[in-house]
C-alpha cells in the first residue's frame, strides 16, 4: 500500500508514531475519568475532542488517507465512515435518552387513584 502524500511505502516508524498517538489519546480520557480530574462537562468535552483527534490519527497513520488530494475512493470511504459514525453515535444517544425517560418518568408521576 502506497502512501499517497509522499508517494512511497509507509514505514514502521509511521505506524509506531500512530500507535503511540492512539495510545496517548486513549489513556487521557481513562485517566481523567478514573481520577476525576475535571468537572463532568469539561471531561465530556475532552473525551469528545480526544475521540475526534484519534479518528484523524487513524485515518492518517493507519489508513493512509490524505485529504489534500483525495481520490474519489477516499472521499467515498470517508463519507461512508462519517455516516456510520453518525448512525452509531446518534442511535446510541437516542436509546440512552429514551431509556432514561422510560425509567425516570414512571417514578415521578403518581398513579391514578381507583377510589
Amino acid at each position: 500500500m502506497h502512501d499517497a502524500s509522499a508517494g512511497k511505502m509507509p514505514t514502521a516508524r509511521s505506524y509506531l508514531t500512530g500507535l503511540a498517538l492512539a495510545l496517548v489519546l486513549t489513556a487521557i480520557p481513562f485517566v481523567l475519568v478514573y481520577f476525576k480530574l475535571l468537572a463532568a462537562t469539561a471531561m465530556l468535552l475532552v473525551i469528545a475532542t480526544a475521540a475526534i483527534i484519534q479518528i484523524v490519527i487513524h485515518l492518517k497513520y493507519f489508513l493512509h488517507i490524505n485529504l489534500t488530494d483525495a481520490p474519489r475512493e477516499n472521499l467515498l470511504a470517508l463519507c461512508f465512515a462519517a455516516t456510520l459514525i453518525f448512525i452509531m453515535v446518534g442511535g446510541s444517544l437516542w436509546i440512552m435518552f429514551d431509556l432514561h425517560d422510560r425509567m425516570v418518568t414512571p417514578f415521578e408521576q403518581q398513579p391514578p387513584s381507583l377510589h
